[in-house]
């Protein structure tokens, strides 16, 4: 790679962030309008740490009886292994000693083996409290993370489409797999592992102080230096951490979309760009790895190196004392014994820290979905048994946000089994006359009214149980073909989800497919081509009763002469239902009541194919574009 383009990528990538930037977040929703960021989770320190832990231990304690035993099991794993090692002191001081003439050899002998078996005991109590810690802590954490996914799973139902607009699906998919990961990790093992630590110290001090205070006081003097140092290689670690997971999405994100645009890649000829823009990051990648695999390995030789450092001043004072001031050799092997104990569970912590601010980093990411406000409820409802379809929209203005309005006074009607159309340019707001009427976004002027009913006033569930909708975005299910299809209308026969196949001329494909209608489809039906997926969605919505159709550009993903098979099928299936189209290709509006001209939020024009070719404005420039085009 020559020097160019080295600092051309260096620049490119200097700023790189996987967060939502405020321009990103004031997005226009439509086609192409949510933002794109990094699907990998960025875990750094928490913003609120406390908040975040109150949460989690609120999750803890729907399962408080197990936590308590999974404490209780803690505790007695940690007494007992403080207690056998204990122990050793009296066993030691009492039975270890040689003396040939001593008489009562085989008392002593007794006596030791009495002392080794209720250290046995003492060892098996500690290790069946250690199988039991893990196994309740493992209940505790997979049964917390559970209804930790069930919550964060059941809110994103509960929220607006606005929210899904300006949030990229990657970043909510990392905050499932990713972050939810995290906090498993940490209650699985670390929770547990701090809190027995935790116990170990405050038990290793007290008997270290009560058996010799002055190797005691050496101990805990030591303590500062291990904590200064892991503190220290920590702080490094987590920024190396952090630059890790950025440049692992960095990475991972231009694999992903060259891959997917291999055909964009090929006949523009960026094969080689791409592979030099590919070598600098996984360079990067590499240079990160290398930092914090280093910072995370040198840690436990680090903290080890100090710990042997304390135990062999522990021992050698020790000696000293031995020597001088007859402590006995039981108290100064359990002393150098504890000295271990000791700074053992100080290594683990210190060990566990990245592990901790990392669960708790995207314990708070899980959380800030948790805390986004619902869609609001509808305060006031008008009972309505069905809906005929009488769509009436008066002077209508609306902004996704309250710096920029999308539609400007807006005012139209469609009567039952009437065809409306809407043309125009990219951004006119064509889709957006579409998002109000599902109320996936509330107006603030105007008004709209179905069959006389202020649309405020509906149901958001029965409204849109009363609206199919085809959008130019393909969306299939997990599922056989059957399946996707009855998707609209679970009640269908399988006679009537052949019939909806066949009026959106779906069923001479499906035939021909391994399996047929049994044929299962996964990957968002990748088996099949963008044409026959449209087709499908095309007949979820043909199977619904719904009397209210939208086609939001329905037929762009098929060819001209598949078009018009649908057309045919098409007429039966708008027939009595007020239908609302959004397209590109005129041919598939001529048949349409009455077509909506949209410019810059505004309707310009209005009238039929007919009359509007005749008045020779916008409609007839685009009519005549696309004539010369085809």
């Amino acid at each position: 790679m020559d020097k160019n383009a080295f600092e051309r990528l260096e620049k490119k990538y200097k700023s790189f962030s996987p967060k939502p930037t405020k321009a990103a977040m004031n997005v226009t929703p439509g086609r192409g309008g949510a933002m794109a960021q990094g699907a990998m989770s960025k875990h750094g320190t928490p913003k609120n740490a406390l908040k975040t832990i109150k949460r989690l231990l609120a999750y803890l304690s729907e399962q408080r009886i197990l936590l308590i035993c999974a404490l209780v099991c803690a505790i007695i794993h940690t007494l007992a292994s403080l207690a056998s090692s204990y122990m050793l002191r009296p066993i030691m001081n009492t039975f270890l000693y040689y003396d040939p003439l001593d008489a009562d050899l085989s008392a002593r002998l007794g006596g030791l083996m009495l002392g080794i078996a209720a250290m046995a005991v003492v060892y098996t109590v500690s290790i069946l409290s250690m199988w039991g810690q893990q196994r309740l802590m493992l209940t505790v954490s997979q049964q917390s993370l559970k209804k930790m996914r069930s919550d964060l799973y059941n809110k994103l139902q509960t929220l607006p489409i606005r929210y899904f607009d300006t949030h990229s699906t990657g970043d909510i998919m990392s905050r499932f797999s990713n972050d939810v990961d995290a906090v498993g990790e940490m209650l699985n093992t670390t929770l547990i592992q701090i809190i027995s630590g935790a116990i170990t110290i405050i038990g290793t001090i007290a008997l270290m102080l009560y058996t010799n205070w002055i190797l005691g006081m050496i101990t805990i003097i030591m303590t500062p230096l291990l904590t200064y140092a892991s503190k220290a290689i920590i702080k490094s670690g987590r920024a190396a951490y952090v630059e890790q997971q950025k440049s692992l999405g960095m990475l991972n994100g231009f694999a992903e979309e060259t891959i997917s645009g291999q055909r964009v890649v090929k006949v523009f000829n960026h094969e080689k760009t791409v592979s030099e823009e590919f070598d600098y990051l996984n360079k990067r990648l590499c240079r990160a790895q290398i930092k914090a695999q280093f910072c995370s390995g040198i840690m436990g030789p680090v903290t080890h190196q100090l710990c042997n450092i304390s135990y062999g001043i522990t021992a050698c004072v020790g000696a000293i004392l031995v020597v001088t001031r007859g402590f006995d050799i039981g108290g100064l092997t359990i002393s150098v014994n504890y000295t271990r104990s000791f700074n053992r569970p100080i290594n683990e912590i210190s060990m566990q820290m990245n592990t901790v601010f990392s669960a708790l980093a995207g314990a708070e990411r899980v959380f800030e979905i948790l805390a986004e406000e619902p869609e609001k409820p509808d305060k006031i409802t008008t009972p309505m048994d069905k809906i005929t379809g009488h769509v009436v929209l008066d002077k209508v203005s609306f902004g996704y946000t309250p710096e920029v309005t999308v539609l400007h006074d807006i005012s139209l009607y469609a009567k039952p089994g009437q065809k409306i159309a809407f043309v125009g340019s990219t951004g006119a707001g064509k889709t957006t006359v579409t998002n109000l009427l599902s109320r996936f976004y509330d107006i603030k002027e105007g008004s709209i009214t179905i069959d006389g009913v202020p649309i405020e006033q509906i149901d958001r569930a029965f409204l849109r149980k009363n609206i199919a909708m085809v959008l130019q975005d393909t969306h299939l299910f997990t599922g056989t073909v059957m399946e996707n299809i009855r998707y609209g209308r679970p009640d269908a026969t399988d006679e009537e989800v052949i019939a909806a196949a066949k009026v959106a001329s779906a069923h001479s494909f499906i035939i021909n497919l391994q399996n047929g209608y049994d044929t299962l489809l996964e990957n968002d039906g990748a088996n099949l081509s963008q044409g026959q997926r449209q087709l499908l969605n095309i007949a979820r919505a043909a199977i619904s009763h719904a009397p209210i159709l939208i086609l939001d550009e329905a037929t762009s993903s098929v060819d001209t002469r598949t078009e018009r098979h649908i057309e045919e099928g098409m007429d039966a299936l708008m027939e009595n239902r007020t239908t609302l189209v959004i397209a590109h290709r005129l041919s598939t509006v001529r048949k349409s009541n009455a077509i909506m001209v949209l410019e810059q939020g505004r309707i310009v024009e209005r009238g039929t194919h007919e009359e509007l070719v005749k008045l020779g404005g916008r409609y007839a420039d685009l009519y005549h574009e696309i004539a010369e085009l085809e």
